[in-house]
């Protein structure tokens, strides 16, 4: 199996032009392979990553995720062009669905099935980025150019004036059995998050044995590095609890099923109960060792070591980490 890449997620790290800077430069000397942004309802994915292309030249880019409801496919391509003409073809594109309540609520669109929204976005864009042939697509969510009731008529099919970029790498931030099968169907990658290194056959093993070669799997694992474990597993609950608890609602829980598929059913749905309920506190409590242990890089450098060594021995093409605190970042590195 060939040697997984190590990546950095710059969450936590703030949004200074200057700190950015620094850390992707201190990243790119340290031999990490990539360094990857997201996005919510504040920062956009992008903006980071053009900012540090210009200060690094080996480093990769990725977007971990962009949400497919933020751009239409076609301004995705535009931004996806435009930044592999300025990185020199660094960029790998993480696209998500995200979720009901960021896509309506923040967004102000319609949530859409995610196989269907997943496999329209991805054919709309490769045509784009393609560049060979104008943009012309007909489903049932995207129409180019468009022709509703209330068009012009006037809209004429276009192609991009930039270099085509149709190598780029495409991943998906799926998490839903036939959204992972999809996502091993149409794109070139898969990016999960709450990834267990012990459980994750139970979730993701049947899409993933149809995966093609050369197929990418980029999870995003979260670190904690200290000499009290008790207190490192105590940085990472709040964040299990957010995602299980309070990242949808007790109808659509993308991460609570999921967890729920490893075998934590009962533990997710308490966590759940309490955070919905508004005890924020007592559902990050809930978060059991086990489960903390399963999903993060939590204590000593030695512990550490060992866990990376079970990560290591499944289908991670990269392991994208994300430490709490800069000061991490050596440790990780030495230790990979």
């Amino acid at each position: 199996m060939p040697t997984a890449a190590l990546g950095l997620s710059l969450t936590g790290f703030g949004w200074r032009g200057s700190v950015l800077a620094e850390v992707a430069r201190r990243a790119e000397g340290l031999g990490y392979d990539s360094v990857w942004s997201a996005e919510a309802w504040g920062n956009d994915a992008f903006t980071p990553l053009a900012y540090i292309a210009a200060s690094t030249t080996r480093l990769r880019l990725g977007t971990a995720i962009a949400q497919m409801a933020a751009r239409t496919p076609a301004a995705t391509a535009m931004t996806v062009l435009t930044l592999q003409q300025l990185s020199e073809g660094r960029l790998t594109l993480g696209l998500g669905v995200s979720g009901p309540q960021v896509v309506e609520g923040w967004h102000g669109v319609p949530f859409h099935p995610p196989v269907r929204m997943t496999r329209e976005y991805l054919a709309v864009l490769r045509k784009a980025l393609a560049g060979s042939e104008r943009l012309e697509f007909s489903g049932s969510i995207y129409s180019i150019p468009y022709s509703g009731p209330d068009s012009t008529g006037q809209g004429r099919p276009l192609r991009t004036t930039l270099p085509a970029s149709p190598e780029t790498p495409i991943l998906v931030a799926a998490m839903g059995p036939r959204n992972v099968a999809m996502a091993v169907e149409e794109a070139d990658g898969l990016l999960p998050y709450l990834w267990s290194p012990t459980r994750w056959e139970r979730a993701w093993g049947e899409a993933l044995r149809k995966a093609p070669d050369g197929f990418q799997v980029a999870p995003t694992v979260v670190a904690c590095i200290g000499d009290d474990l008790q207190a490192c597993r105590d940085r990472i609950r709040p964040r299990i609890a957010l995602h299980i608890g309070g990242m949808g609602s007790r109808a659509k829980n993308f991460y609570a099923s999921l967890v729920s598929r490893y075998g934590y059913a009962a533990e997710a749905e308490v966590i759940q109960d309490l955070y919905l309920s508004g005890d924020r506190a007592g559902a990050s409590a809930a978060v059991p060792d086990a489960l903390v242990d399963d999903l993060a890089l939590v204590g000593p450098p030695a512990r550490i070591a060992d866990q990376l060594a079970v990560w290591r021995e499944g289908p991670i093409t990269t392991l994208i980490v994300e430490p709490v605190e800069a000061s991490m970042m050596e440790t990780v590195a030495s230790l990979w």
